[in-house]
């Protein structure tokens, strides 16, 4: 059985401004490989309503898990929880256990709970709440969409809780081999293997070091035996080619 595939939805200007470096999807991508979800696509967005609406529905068809992170804070601009209601069409308001969630960080809630922080308990209908140990503030869970908050220390913890809730298949294993050669030097050979060998990913990724280049062949696999035998494959045609 094929693993289950994941995409994910990076919400917010300031990303594509370059304001702020992402780095929600490389954790994301590290975290799914572990458990065996194969995340095969990933898209930045502004805090667009019609933008995050657009990208929700079109991946949330096409892959098991969407997982989105920023824009669920209390700002005017934070519109993730609006725009993914609007995406499955149902409605939104401040939900009673969010708000209980979020009364817990103030001595006097019914003064410090502003209309301001309310946004953040605001959860579309039907959405189960996703634990937030940082700070409090859900996140939430719409069929296969998962609505996360964009600080990096937020977002982990929050999908370290969801992870083991969700189905899984087989982990992914890799194996890296290290050449000298240029990556010119190494295609034919790489490439005949890649075709013999369709049930597993090489990848190759050049690297310049101390005046010199080189690259690294990431061989990655379910399948310990099959990564180690493309592995001895490629370590085979580098020698060859050094001889």
């Amino acid at each position: 059985m094929a693993n289950p595939t994941a995409a994910m939805i990076v919400i917010g200007d300031e990303i594509l401004s370059g304001r702020t470096r992402d780095s929600n999807l490389h954790y994301l991508a590290k975290q799914l490989a572990l458990v065996g979800i194969d995340l095969q696509e990933s898209r930045i967005v502004l805090d667009v309503s019609n933008d995050i609406i657009d990208a929700t529905n079109a991946l949330r068809s096409r892959y098991t898990y969407v997982f989105t992170s920023g824009g669920i804070g209390p700002t005017h601009d934070d519109i993730t929880a609006d725009s993914i209601a609007a995406a499955f069409e149902v409605s939104i308001d401040v939900r009673a256990d969010a708000r209980a969630i979020l009364a817990t960080n103030y001595k006097d809630p019914d003064k410090e709970l502003t209309q301001a922080r309310l946004r953040m308990a605001r959860i579309p209908d039907g959405a189960t709440l996703i634990d937030n140990p940082v700070s409090r503030a859900p996140g939430f869970s719409v069929e296969n969409v998962h609505v996360m908050a964009g600080v990096p220390a937020v977002f982990e913890a929050m999908l370290d809780g969801l992870l083991p809730k969700l189905g899984a298949g087989k982990r992914v294993l890799s194996h890296t081999v290290h050449t000298n050669m240029k990556e010119g030097d190494i295609a034919n050979p790489l490439g005949a293997i890649a075709r013999e060998n369709p049930d597993v990913s090489i990848g190759s990724y050049p690297y310049y070091k101390d005046g010199t280049f080189g690259c690294n062949l990431v061989v990655r696999s379910t399948e310990q035996n099959r990564l180690d035998e493309v592995a001895a494959q490629i370590e085979a045609a580098i020698q060859k080619l050094g001889e």
